[in-house]
């Protein structure tokens, strides 16, 4: 039998009835409880930095009820079918074809772009922190950037102008709005911003494997393979197609410091670099040895330089060391390439590839910008390159891959949860209401209510208008009052209050809420999904995890029983 809420049809009306009118009903046997019992989890928080204050919390309304089984699925419509295996999808493949839908599935991937406050980013990098400086040159480059970490667990690079950079605040809102609308996988993407007083501050992705630069010149372990050196000259291509097809067609000072790996190892493109300076173009920051030759015989940036830029990336991945394109075309010209090849990278690649990614460099840095290649030149001359396709970035890098065993089948909400978007969470739980347990719709049909049944229904009425407006500190209130009031407990009152508990700052109430509620309904993957944001906010990556990893296990269970 499926959990049952009190707001349901007339044979659940009994629920709502004096204790002295009602028929005791305890299926007990239908209780099941999760892997890991809920006291180690709260004892274990005890040992981080937010301990849990017991004597606070609420009291558990479910863990003194009589809770029902688990609710038999009824929303599979609300989940994305799984698309065929593709081994360009599963490297990274344009967002398309790798998504199973459109480009904006890319977009769905990042929380949506936004203006942060000084004081969050401020806090997110405690204090800018010269501890958290990520960016190669530390503190003496003259735009530094901090790894950070946000309220809800998501890490951040944040990127801090000097302060002369851009005087106008309007113009680098206005700047940072736009390339924060272009959105790929190829792409560290843009995420938010901030100009407040002297500050102008970009949010991004965070990548946590380093750049191009210290995985060629710098690298501790093992060279780059020659396999992954042609994955990151298709990908940024594609990367560069994409800015192209959005009309941003430049990309100021494009080189191995631009191009940073993720989480599964592939290289993506710094959406830093598609921001105009406040100076229209004018300045260039690596150098001069290696800037377009129209640079310096006017000062700006165009279109072309771009396919110059992208054939000095060429050239440090060919050699692995930093050789001026005036030298390397010299050894072009003399039939050197040998003196040109990395020497570690000796047996790994046929001498056909090399010359033709040699023979593409040297078009890329040819003198007139009009005989460079374009764009699409770049793309067909690297895609057939690729012969390790199916064999995924981090393998061949050798690097470990971030522990996540998400099912490709998530809801929205999985979705949201596990990018730490809040803003989502909350619209998808005001969409999805009450209907995961049943008859809410109808709870207002039946006028024949006790006045203690309808008292209980006004006080539902008002948290969820509250819930709804983001007046979480009311929310709080009238779901709280509405607890005390009901005899069998409903999940999802208790999901909005921990939603409500972790928008006002609680995270210690909003995690015991959503433990509630996964008591009432024990495959419920919304409640595992709440207990992961409020972990997450605690600290306790690792728990947050495993959390997200129950709650996705859940869905794909109910998508099979579904099919089945």
């Amino acid at each position: 039998m499926g959990a049952r809420c009190c707001f349901c049809f007339p044979h659940h009306l009994t629920f709502f009835l004096p204790a002295s009118l009602r028929f005791t009903w305890h299926p007990a046997s239908h209780l099941r409880t999760r892997r890991r019992p809920f006291a180690n989890i709260l004892s274990r928080s005890r040992s981080h930095s937010h301990s849990l204050d017991l004597a606070r919390l609420p009291p558990m309304g479910c863990f003194q009820s009589k809770p029902a089984g688990p609710l038999p699925p009824n929303d599979a419509a609300a989940l994305p079918t799984e698309n065929p295996a593709d081994p360009e999808a599963a490297n990274g493949g344009d967002v398309a074809a790798a998504d199973g839908d459109d480009k904006d599935a890319a977009k769905r991937a990042v929380p949506v772009f936004r203006e942060f406050g000084l004081a969050e980013l401020r806090a997110a990098t405690k204090g800018f922190s010269a501890d958290l400086i990520v960016s190669e040159s530390g503190e003496k480059a003259p735009n530094v950037v901090y790894r950070g970490r946000l309220d809800g667990g998501r890490l951040i690079a944040v990127k801090r102008f000097s302060r002369l950079s851009w005087p106008d605040p309007q113009q680098f809102l206005a700047e940072a709005a736009g390339v924060g609308k272009v959105r790929h996988k190829r792409l560290v993407n843009l995420i938010g911003c901030c100009a407040e007083g002297d500050e102008r501050l970009l949010v991004a992705e965070y990548m946590p494997n380093d750049t191009l630069s210290k995985h060629l010149f710098h690298w501790d372990k093992q060279p780059l393979p020659w396999e992954m050196r042609l994955r990151v000259a298709y990908y940024i291509a594609q990367a560069l197609d994409h800015c192209n097809a959005e009309n941003r067609k430049i990309y100021h000072d494009l080189n191995a410091y631009r191009v940073l790996f993720d989480e599964e190892g592939d290289p993506r493109l710094s959406s830093f670099g598609l921001m105009k300076n406040s100076r229209d173009g004018k300045s260039y920051s690596t150098n001069l040895a290696y800037t377009p030759p129209e640079f310096l015989r006017t000062g700006r940036v165009i279109a072309e330089s771009v396919i110059y830029s992208y054939g000095t990336v060429l050239l440090d991945l060919l050699s692995g060391k930093h050789i001026p394109p005036s030298h390397a075309l010299d050894l072009i010209r003399g039939k050197n390439i040998l003196l040109l090849m990395d020497s570690s990278l000796e047996g790994q690649y046929a001498n056909e590839d090399a010359s033709k990614l040699v023979d593409l460099a040297s078009k890329c840095l040819q003198f007139e910008a009009r005989d460079r290649p374009n764009i699409k030149y770049l793309l067909s001359s690297v895609g057939p390159l690729q012969k390790q396709k199916e064999v995924a970035s981090h393998v061949l890098m050798g690097i470990t891959k971030a522990t996540s065993v998400l099912p490709t089948i998530l809801s929205p909400l999985g979705k949201a949860c596990s990018s730490m978007d809040l803003t989502a969470v909350h619209d998808i739980l005001l969409k999805t209401g009450y209907k995961d347990e049943e008859g809410a719709e109808n709870e207002l049909s039946f006028q024949e209510w006790t006045q203690q049944v309808q008292e209980m229904l006004n006080t539902k009425k008002f948290g969820d208008i509250a819930f709804r407006d983001k007046d979480f500190k009311t929310a709080i209130d009238y779901y709280s009052k509405l607890v005390g009031m009901m005899s069998v407990p409903s999940a999802t009152v208790f999901a909005r209050r921990s939603f409500s508990y972790l928008m006002n700052g609680q995270s210690e109430l909003a995690l015991r809420d959503a433990m509630q509620a996964q008591v009432c309904m024990p495959e419920w993957p919304t409640a595992f999904y709440l207990q992961a944001l409020a972990l997450s906010k605690l600290g306790m990556e690792t728990d947050a995890q495993d959390m997200l990893n129950d709650g996705a296990t859940f869905e794909a269970k109910k998508q099979n029983s579904w099919r089945g």
